[in-house]
C-alpha cells in the first residue's frame, strides 16, 4: 500500500488558498480514479482506491498544516507503510506556478507541514511532490501569498495542472517519478 498525503488547512474558507494545493491534488486524484468517499480517520480524512495496480490511501490531515505529521504518522503506523511508500503533495514557494518536482528526502525549507512530518516520522526520507506556487518577490509578502487564493487568471491553468497530476498518477503509483513529472508537464502545457 502507498500513502499519498495532501497538505493543507481544514477551514472551508481556506480551500482555494495556495497553501492548500496538496488537498486540491489528492481531491482530484480521488475524483478522477473513483476512490471511496472521504471518511474521518487518523486525525484526517482518508479515501482508498487502486491506481496502476497499486492500492493507494489518500490522506488529508485535518490537524492544520503545523501538525500534519501527527496524522501522517498515525496512518503510516497503522498500515505499516514504509517511508519509501509515502508521497506528500505540498506547495513550494521556490518553484514557479505550475511546475512540479518530485524528490526524496531533504529539508523542510521553512514549510511547517514538512517540518511536522520530519518530526513525527522516522526521518525525512519520504517522497515530496513539490507543487510550485511561485514567490511573491519579497519575504514580507510570503504569508499573504501562501494564505491567499489563486488569482482568477490562474484558475484555468490550475485546473489543467491538477487534472494532469491525476491523469499521470499511474506512473507515480509505479514509482516512475521522472516519467510522472514529464507526463504532468506535457499534459498541463
Amino acid at each position: 500500500m502507498r500513502l499519498w498525503t495532501g497538505l493543507g488547512n481544514p477551514e472551508p474558507g481556506m480551500s482555494r488558498h495556495r497553501h492548500n494545493i496538496g488537498f486540491m491534488a489528492v481531491d482530484e486524484i480521488a475524483r478522477r480514479h473513483g476512490f471511496s468517499p472521504w471518511r474521518k480517520r487518523f486525525r484526517g480524512e482518508t479515501s482508498e482506491g487502486v491506481i496502476g495496480g497499486e492500492k493507494i490511501l489518500l490522506l488529508k490531515p485535518m490537524t492544520y498544516m503545523n501538525r500534519s505529521g501527527d496524522s501522517v504518522q498515525q496512518a503510516a503506523q497503522f498500515f505499516k507503510i514504509a517511508q519509501d511508500d509515502i508521497t506528500v503533495f505540498h506547495d513550494e514557494l521556490d518553484l514557479a506556478f505550475g511546475k512540479l518536482r518530485i524528490k526524496r528526502g531533504g529539508g523542510a525549507a521553512g514549510h511547517n507541514g514538512l517540518r511536522s512530518m520530519d518530526k513525527c516520522l522516522p526521518g525525512p526520507d519520504y517522497w515530496r511532490a513539490r507543487m510550485g506556487i511561485g514567490h511573491p518577490g519579497h519575504k514580507d509578502r510570503v504569508t499573504g501569498h501562501v494564505l491567499g487564493n489563486f488569482a482568477k487568471a490562474e484558475e484555468p491553468e490550475l485546473e489543467r495542472w491538477l487534472e494532469a497530476i491525476a491523469d499521470a498518477a499511474p506512473l507515480l503509483a509505479k514509482k516512475e517519478h521522472e516519467a510522472f513529472m514529464t507526463k504532468v508537464a506535457l499534459l498541463a502545457a
